[in-house]
Protein backbone atom coordinates (compact mmCIF):
# COMPACT_ATOMS: atom_id res chain seq x y z
CA UNK A 1 0.00 0.00 0.00
CA UNK A 2 1.37 3.30 -0.66
CA UNK A 3 2.15 5.84 1.52
CA UNK A 4 -0.16 8.93 2.08
CA UNK A 5 0.56 12.32 0.41
CA UNK A 6 1.40 14.45 3.38
CA UNK A 7 -0.13 18.22 2.08
CA UNK A 8 2.75 20.10 4.01
CA UNK A 9 5.77 18.06 2.50
CA UNK A 10 4.06 18.32 -1.05
CA UNK A 11 3.46 22.34 -0.38
CA UNK A 12 7.16 22.60 0.90
CA UNK A 13 8.17 20.60 -2.54
CA UNK A 14 6.27 22.92 -4.51
CA UNK A 15 7.62 26.00 -2.82
CA UNK A 16 11.52 24.07 -3.85
CA UNK A 17 10.50 23.50 -7.34
CA UNK A 18 8.93 27.40 -8.44
CA UNK A 19 12.27 28.27 -7.19
CA UNK A 20 14.10 25.75 -9.29
CA UNK A 21 11.71 26.68 -12.27
CA UNK A 22 12.08 30.20 -11.54
CA UNK A 23 15.47 29.76 -11.78
CA UNK A 24 15.35 27.15 -15.16
CA UNK A 25 12.30 27.86 -16.55
CA UNK A 26 9.44 25.45 -17.57
CA UNK A 27 10.87 24.53 -21.08
CA UNK A 28 12.70 21.49 -21.06
CA UNK A 29 11.68 20.70 -17.54
CA UNK A 30 12.32 16.84 -17.01
CA UNK A 31 11.69 15.42 -13.31
CA UNK A 32 14.55 13.23 -13.09
CA UNK A 33 16.92 16.47 -13.29
CA UNK A 34 14.74 18.29 -11.37
CA UNK A 35 14.36 15.86 -8.51
CA UNK A 36 18.40 15.91 -8.75
CA UNK A 37 18.80 19.82 -7.98
CA UNK A 38 15.98 19.07 -5.40
CA UNK A 39 18.13 16.14 -3.44
CA UNK A 40 15.53 13.77 -4.02
CA UNK A 41 15.15 10.78 -5.96
CA UNK A 42 12.34 10.71 -9.07
CA UNK A 43 9.89 8.49 -6.88
CA UNK A 44 9.54 11.48 -4.33
CA UNK A 45 7.80 13.88 -7.42
CA UNK A 46 6.05 11.06 -8.77
CA UNK A 47 4.54 10.05 -5.17
CA UNK A 48 3.29 13.38 -4.85
CA UNK A 49 3.06 14.31 -8.36
CA UNK A 50 1.39 11.68 -10.99
CA UNK A 51 3.46 12.87 -14.03
CA UNK A 52 4.98 16.35 -15.32
CA UNK A 53 1.51 17.68 -16.41
CA UNK A 54 0.48 17.43 -13.31
CA UNK A 55 3.20 18.36 -11.30
CA UNK A 56 2.92 21.51 -14.07
CA UNK A 57 -1.01 22.11 -12.97
CA UNK A 58 0.07 22.01 -9.14
CA UNK A 59 2.60 24.73 -9.71
CA UNK A 60 0.02 26.96 -11.19
CA UNK A 61 -1.94 26.59 -8.34
CA UNK A 62 0.83 27.05 -5.96
CA UNK A 63 1.61 30.01 -7.75
CA UNK A 64 -1.84 31.68 -7.90
CA UNK A 65 -2.15 31.06 -3.83
CA UNK A 66 0.77 32.26 -2.83
CA UNK A 67 -0.25 35.41 -5.29
CA UNK A 68 -3.55 36.07 -3.57
CA UNK A 69 -2.85 35.51 -0.20
CA UNK A 70 0.10 37.97 -0.75
CA UNK A 71 -2.39 40.48 -2.29
CA UNK A 72 -5.22 40.00 0.20
CA UNK A 73 -2.93 41.02 2.52
CA UNK A 74 -2.02 44.24 1.17
CA UNK A 75 -3.66 47.33 3.25
CA UNK A 76 -6.48 48.60 1.35
CA UNK A 77 -7.11 45.59 -0.59
CA UNK A 78 -10.79 44.46 0.54
CA UNK A 79 -11.63 48.52 1.25
CA UNK A 80 -10.09 50.81 2.74
CA UNK A 81 -7.25 52.46 0.76
CA UNK A 82 -6.89 53.37 -2.57
CA UNK A 83 -7.46 50.36 -5.09
CA UNK A 84 -4.35 52.23 -6.75
CA UNK A 85 -2.07 52.12 -3.87
CA UNK A 86 -2.62 48.14 -3.70
CA UNK A 87 -1.46 48.59 -7.50
CA UNK A 88 1.62 49.98 -6.98
CA UNK A 89 2.25 47.90 -3.97
CA UNK A 90 2.01 44.58 -5.67
CA UNK A 91 4.33 46.12 -8.69
CA UNK A 92 7.21 47.16 -6.17
CA UNK A 93 6.62 43.96 -4.38
CA UNK A 94 6.34 42.11 -8.27
CA UNK A 95 9.74 43.88 -9.35
CA UNK A 96 11.53 42.70 -5.97
CA UNK A 97 14.68 40.82 -7.17
CA UNK A 98 13.46 37.86 -5.11
CA UNK A 99 10.04 38.04 -6.71
CA UNK A 100 10.75 38.99 -10.49
CA UNK A 101 12.16 35.37 -11.27
CA UNK A 102 8.75 33.92 -9.81
CA UNK A 103 7.09 36.90 -11.95
CA UNK A 104 9.16 35.92 -15.46
CA UNK A 105 8.41 31.68 -14.41
CA UNK A 106 4.82 33.36 -14.89
CA UNK A 107 4.83 34.92 -18.03
CA UNK A 108 6.96 31.78 -19.23
CA UNK A 109 4.23 29.95 -18.24
CA UNK A 110 1.48 31.94 -19.84
CA UNK A 111 3.21 32.26 -23.22
CA UNK A 112 3.46 28.80 -23.49
CA UNK A 113 -0.28 28.19 -22.76
CA UNK A 114 -1.02 30.80 -25.45
CA UNK A 115 1.39 29.59 -27.97
CA UNK A 116 0.02 25.98 -27.59
CA UNK A 117 2.53 24.30 -26.20
CA UNK A 118 1.01 24.08 -22.34
CA UNK A 119 -1.89 21.86 -22.95
CA UNK A 120 -4.65 21.85 -20.68
CA UNK A 121 -7.13 23.53 -18.66
CA UNK A 122 -5.35 25.08 -15.69
CA UNK A 123 -3.42 28.30 -17.77
CA UNK A 124 -6.90 29.38 -18.54
CA UNK A 125 -8.49 28.75 -14.93
CA UNK A 126 -5.58 30.32 -13.46
CA UNK A 127 -6.19 33.51 -15.69
CA UNK A 128 -9.96 33.39 -14.66
CA UNK A 129 -9.43 32.52 -11.22
CA UNK A 130 -7.30 35.93 -11.21
CA UNK A 131 -10.07 38.32 -12.79
CA UNK A 132 -12.90 37.01 -10.43
CA UNK A 133 -10.16 37.63 -7.49
CA UNK A 134 -9.47 41.18 -8.30
CA UNK A 135 -13.24 41.06 -9.48
CA UNK A 136 -14.18 40.99 -6.09
CA UNK A 137 -11.83 43.72 -5.12
CA UNK A 138 -13.38 45.80 -7.39
CA UNK A 139 -16.71 44.95 -6.02
CA UNK A 140 -15.31 46.01 -2.35
CA UNK A 141 -14.43 49.15 -3.43
CA UNK A 142 -17.39 50.26 -4.89
CA UNK A 143 -17.25 49.26 -8.52
CA UNK A 144 -20.71 48.10 -9.92
CA UNK A 145 -21.00 44.40 -10.29
CA UNK A 146 -21.96 44.72 -14.08
CA UNK A 147 -18.20 46.19 -14.96
CA UNK A 148 -16.16 44.52 -12.18
CA UNK A 149 -14.98 41.65 -14.23
CA UNK A 150 -14.69 43.10 -17.03
CA UNK A 151 -12.20 45.97 -15.62
CA UNK A 152 -10.58 43.12 -13.47
CA UNK A 153 -10.22 41.80 -17.12
CA UNK A 154 -8.91 45.42 -18.49
CA UNK A 155 -6.33 45.95 -15.13
CA UNK A 156 -4.97 42.56 -15.09
CA UNK A 157 -4.08 42.44 -18.49
CA UNK A 158 -2.53 46.08 -18.03
CA UNK A 159 -0.51 45.38 -16.08
CA UNK A 160 0.63 41.76 -17.11
CA UNK A 161 1.82 43.92 -20.36
CA UNK A 162 3.31 46.81 -18.20
CA UNK A 163 5.41 43.79 -16.86
CA UNK A 164 6.26 41.92 -19.90
CA UNK A 165 7.26 45.49 -21.62
CA UNK A 166 9.43 46.29 -18.39
CA UNK A 167 11.06 42.39 -18.45
CA UNK A 168 11.94 42.87 -22.35
CA UNK A 169 12.81 45.97 -22.13
CA UNK A 170 14.09 47.28 -19.21
CA UNK A 171 12.70 50.90 -19.25
CA UNK A 172 12.07 51.45 -15.60
CA UNK A 173 10.92 55.22 -15.97
CA UNK A 174 8.81 55.03 -19.41
CA UNK A 175 7.36 51.56 -17.67
CA UNK A 176 6.50 53.26 -13.83
CA UNK A 177 5.03 56.36 -15.97
CA UNK A 178 2.28 54.23 -17.59
CA UNK A 179 1.65 52.75 -14.56
CA UNK A 180 0.69 55.54 -12.77
CA UNK A 181 -1.82 56.04 -15.94
CA UNK A 182 -3.45 53.00 -14.61
CA UNK A 183 -3.23 53.27 -11.11
CA UNK A 184 -5.14 56.40 -12.24
CA UNK A 185 -7.60 54.62 -13.98
CA UNK A 186 -8.18 51.86 -11.25
CA UNK A 187 -8.73 54.94 -8.53
CA UNK A 188 -10.93 57.05 -10.69
CA UNK A 189 -12.92 53.71 -11.11
CA UNK A 190 -13.61 53.46 -7.43
CA UNK A 191 -13.67 56.83 -6.33
CA UNK A 192 -16.92 57.28 -4.32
Amino acid sequence: MARPRDPQRRTELLDAIIEYLAEHGLVGLSMRPLAQALGHSTRVLTHHFRDKDDLVNAVLTRLDERQRDRLSAFPGWAEGRSLGAVVRASWDWHLTDDYLPVIRLLHEIEGLAAGGRLPGSQVPAMLTQRTLFVADALRAHGVPTETAERRATLLNAAYAGLQIDYLTTGDETRVRAALEDLIALADAWTRP
